[in-house]
């Protein structure tokens, strides 16, 4: 660390956390269409219900990024209440340009299309999560997602274990590289409105990381011959300050807990959805939540989402930006390294890992 307390080059690329190894599904459904092994079905409780909530889609606040730079106070005013109300947003005029996120798309979906034994030379290992493979498996016993994921920490650059990085198709490397600055510039700008909400100056939130850290996962969710009996991705919050994600404009899957209901969230083309994470959370102390989803699949078409994870430095100690003398703490203080490597070796279980971080009298 330096003498202004930022983190150097010199700093070792950290690792994350284990998991264990486990099938790749997009090679199950080629090998055969109709199976669906034990380990991936849900318990009745957890799977998928037939309840349509497709018209609660519609109430997902939508914010126009541009209104937003412009420091327009209603926009500012539909922020707020999004992450109080709903921990989730859809942005449209986000400024990335329709065609990095266009050459993303193209270049991922190559990426899948290519046999098993070339994916595999960018495998996960064992002891962390960057490369091609599954994380969050913790027990042999576990109910499985059905998905494959390719997750990469992407910034700062000396954080990139090149050997993870996928050599085809070509161009991959370059067009991820394209696409997470555009995505960091807008989260970037994205966090100085949420200073401005919470009642600070523009810069404070991006100060508090120290260093902004970014991580890449793109998700592949393979056709199921029985979508009623699994997951794409178990229910959970993120443990970033936000999440960004861009979704496939024609192949629905993610959904998000409101009021105890999970309502899809229709695909807006070019837009943009972005989650409220576990420690803007903590930092609000829980006005804001973090959003709790999963993923859902479907018996005809794979589907691709593409997640940008903006979090703080290891070292950085999060708290609640608030004076406990006028307001009850529900979250204490955590180093941000150990709350992030905790939630990794948990299952993902909704949001479970963040009690870690709350004051025991609330946990």
């Amino acid at each position: 660390m330096s003498s202004n307390g930022t983190f150097t080059e010199n700093e070792e690329a950290p690792t994350y956390a284990p998991s264990i190894p486990v099938p790749n599904v997009q090679e199950l459904v080629r090998e055969d269409p109709s199976q669906v092994p034990q380990r991936y079905v849900r318990d009745m409780e957890d799977r998928p219900k037939d309840t349509d909530m497709s018209h609660l889609s519609s109430l997902i606040p939508l914010i126009d990024f541009s209104l937003l730079l412009l420091g327009n106070k209603e926009e500012l005013n539909k922020l707020d209440l999004a992450c109080q109300d709903w921990g989730f947003f859809q942005v449209v005029n986000h400024g990335v340009a329709k065609e990095v996120l266009q050459k993303m798309k193209d270049v991922a979906a190559e990426f899948f299309e290519l046999p098993l034994e070339e994916k595999n030379k960018n495998a996960m290992p064992s002891d962390d999560i960057q490369g091609y493979g599954h994380i969050y498996v913790i027990s042999e016993e576990q109910i499985l997602d059905w998905s494959d994921a390719l997750m990469l920490a992407v910034h700062p650059s000396h954080y990139r274990k090149l050997k993870f990085w996928p050599k085809s198709p070509t161009g991959l490397q370059e067009i991820i590289e394209e696409y997470s600055n555009a995505i960091r510039k807008f989260g970037t700008e994205l966090l100085e409105s949420f200073s401005l909400i919470m009642g600070m100056e523009k810069e404070a939130l991006l100060g508090l990381h120290k260093q902004l850290i970014q991580a890449y996962r793109v998700n592949y969710y393979p056709p199921c011959s029985k979508p009623d009996q699994v997951l794409g991705v178990s229910p959970h919050s993120d443990s970033s300050t936000i999440t960004i994600l861009m979704q496939d404009d024609d192949v629905c899957g993610l959904q998000i807990k409101h009021d105890d209901d999970w309502v899809p969230v229709n695909t807006i083309p070019d837009a943009l959805v972005v989650k409220v994470g576990d420690v803007i959370e903590m930092w609000s102390n829980g006005k804001y939540k973090s959003i709790e989803h999963r993923a859902v699949v479907n018996d005809e078409r794979a589907r691709i989402s593409y997640a940008s994870f903006l979090y703080p430095h290891d070292e950085v100690e999060i708290e609640p930006l608030i004076d406990p003398k006028t307001e009850q703490l529900i979250y204490k203080k955590v180093k941000y390294g150990d709350y992030l490597r905790n939630s990794m070796k948990t299952k993902m279980e909704g949001k479970a890992h963040t009690h870690v971080a709350k004051v025991e009298t609330l946990a």
